[in-house]
Order: structure tokens, then C-alpha cells, then sequence
């Protein structure tokens, strides 16, 4: 497995946030970490990239310990497209990408450097905003400059925090085609945190679903997402459907306290 998070529990201060949580993900594969919000989805991708320090548990890339990894190595072989990272630096297009490029760079930018670069802008598809400022963008061109960034530091593994956040439906539809194109072309392992579960679904490969800092549920998409899951998880009724477009949640309407009590009781 490329990636291996192994028993791994993080707590803010004295507030207990991730709770033993194990996973892993392969070559080629991409895998959605989705649940509510405070469920602990960003900070175990923090973790991940070693942002945070876990209190517990360890995270093997390629089998060995990220923490045994200095900045440089671990930069070569993983990127990370952080939750908050979309807004507008005084760059352009062409300087965000070759940022990427620092783990790489000893005396200074290289021909190398510039063709990585200009292969990452033609694939996907941004070579003609090469120019233009970062603030002169869209929310999902930016996304895409953002991706491109973390590609140039040539990744085993990319980590992304909600890369869909915030863009209308076709650059969602964008950014994900592109993310799983990359997952399949290079075989890298993508894991992303997402709060769409029909686009997690129908992207991803596994979905991890936490509950309260814990993994309730974990596999392929139709073991995870069923309508008593999304009711256990999210307070949410919902009808589950796989036809012939995949897999669809549609939710109906929010769990009353009441409800949920007289259901306890029941069980």
C-alpha cells in the first residue's frame, strides 16, 4: 500500500478530535474520507500530511514513517492542496506552479523544472492563463492552478481537502475528472476530503465515513453510503438508489431528537 495510517489519534488540547482511526489507500486509488462536520475529516488529512502531529498511531508512506521523513522528501512524494487554500496570492499562474518545484531546486530553476511545469499547465488545461495573476482567476480556475502546484512537486501521493468547495456544478465536475485521470494516468493514490456524497461516490473508489472522530463505516461506495448509515451518521433521512447513473442519495429531511431517542429505545 502507498499510503498507511495505522491507530492514529490527534486531540486539541484536552478535546480528543481522531480516535484510533486506521486506512489505507493503494496505487491508482481514490478514496473519499466524507461525514459531518467536526467529524475529524480535515484533521485526519492534516495529519496525513504531516501538518499535525498525531498523539498516537503512525503513518507509513511507501513503508516508511512519514516522521522519520525531512521536509524535503517528504515534499517530493506528497502534495498537499489544503481546505483554505483557494484565495488570491500576487502571482501568476506560472510562479504558483514552479512553487511547486521547490523540493526539487538546488541553485535555481532549471530547464527541467520549466518543461515539468509546462506539461502540468497543458495537462490540465491552464497553459493559456500562464500570465495572468492568481486574483484575476475564478474560484475554479484557481483550483485547478492550486492542483497544478502540488503536481509539480511530482507526488506519490496527493492529499486534498474539500477540492470542490465553493465551485459551481462543471468545475466540480472539472477538478474531479481531472483528480481521478491523474489517480488512473500515474497511478498515484488520492485521498480527498469531500462533503458531496453523490460526487464522492461516483469518484471515488473507497469512501471512508467517520462518526465523531471514528470510522463508522469503510469500502466501496454501496457498502458505505446506505440510507441507515446516512441516519446514523448525519441525523438524515435518506433514499439510497443505484441505477443506471451509480449510485444517488437524495436526503429527505433531518432526524428529530425525539425520533432518534424512540429509535434508541428500540434497539
Amino acid at each position: 500500500m502507498r499510503l498507511i495510517i495505522k491507530e492514529v489519534s490527534f486531540s486539541y488540547g484536552s478535546f480528543p478530535v481522531l480516535h484510533g482511526l486506521s486506512m489505507e489507500v493503494g496505487d491508482g486509488e481514490v478514496v473519499s474520507v466524507v461525514g459531518p462536520n467536526g467529524s475529524g475529516k480535515s484533521t485526519l488529512l492534516r495529519c496525513a500530511a504531516r501538518v499535525l502531529k498525531p498523539r498516537r498511531g503512525v503513518i507509513y508512506l511507501d513503508g516508511k514513517e512519514i516522521a522519520a521523513l525531512n521536509g524535503s522528501e517528504l515534499a517530493k512524494r506528497l502534495g498537499y492542496v489544503p481546505q483554505a487554500a483557494a484565495e488570491a496570492f500576487p502571482f501568476t499562474v506560472l510562479e504558483t506552479v514552479l512553487m511547486g518545484r521547490k523540493p526539487h531546486l538546488k541553485w535555481g530553476v532549471t530547464k527541467r523544472d520549466l518543461a515539468v511545469v509546462g506539461e502540468i499547465l497543458r495537462y490540465m488545461g491552464i497553459e493559456q492563463m500562464a500570465d495572468r495573476c492568481l486574483g484575476e482567476l475564478s474560484g475554479g480556475q484557481r483550483q485547478k492552478v492550486l492542483l497544478a502546484r502540488a503536481l509539480a512537486q511530482e507526488p506519490e501521493v496527493l492529499l486534498l481537502d474539500e477540492p470542490t468547495a465553493s465551485l459551481d456544478i462543471r468545475h466540480q465536475l472539472e477538478v474531479l475528472e481531472l483528480v481521478r485521470d491523474l489517480a488512473q494516468r500515474d497511478r498515484r493514490a488520492v485521498v480527498m476530503v469531500m462533503h458531496d456524497l453523490n460526487l464522492a461516490a461516483r469518484f471515488s473508489d473507497k469512501l471512508i465515513l467517520l462518526k465523531d472522530g471514528a470510522i463508522f463505516a469503510a469500502g466501496r461506495p454501496k457498502r458505505v453510503l446506505t440510507a441507515e448509515s446516512i441516519s446514523a451518521v448525519y441525523g438524515v433521512e435518506a433514499i439510497v438508489t443505484d441505477g443506471n447513473f451509480g449510485l444517488h442519495v437524495l436526503p429527505l429531511r433531518p432526524i428529530t431528537a425525539r425520533e432518534s431517542a424512540i429509535a434508541l429505545g428500540a434497539t
